[in-house]
């Protein structure tokens, strides 16, 4: 039988490490498919964010691999959001392996606050940069043509 989850706790592991799957991993095992697909994005973002730190913010290929890692961001904060708000009661049914649950508390609640922040934050972020580059290029595109 497996053992009770606490959802304090993937709340948290979401906020922290949801990018990487950590909270699939906790809330699944390593046999979880879906926690493996959330390395790929990240990853890929991280090399987009290290290619604008040696190559400049023109480098275009970063700015296309940037907007990934802040969906990632953006889907392990959606996660965090998502699990801290189940009732208790769902979570018991689908986590609690039949055995009494003491109410999350404070724990989750803080974790939703700080996933809406950080999730909200980045968000914007991705879409603000991700959008100037767009027509930035756009803008590059039409000047070439014209000359």
């Amino acid at each position: 039988m497996s053992r009770a989850k606490s959802k304090t706790l993937a709340t948290w592991f979401a906020v922290l490490g949801g990018s990487l799957g950590l909270h699939r991993l906790y809330l699944h095992g390593a046999k979880d498919p879906w926690a493996w697909l959330f390395w790929p994005p990240t990853l890929v973002g991280l090399v987009g964010v290290q290619r604008m730190r040696s190559l400049g913010q023109d480098d275009m290929l970063s700015w296309a691999l940037i907007p990934l890692l802040g969906l990632s961001l953006s889907a392990a904060m959606l996660s965090a959001i998502v699990i801290g708000l189940t009732p208790d009661e769902r979570w018991a049914a689908r986590f609690g392996a039949d055995q009494p649950q003491p109410a999350s508390g404070w724990g989750a609640v803080l974790g939703v606050i700080v996933a809406l922040m950080v999730g909200g934050a980045v968000l914007m972020g991705t879409i603000a940069f991700g959008g100037q580059k767009f027509f930035e290029w756009q803008q590059e595109a039409e000047a070439s043509a014209g000359h």
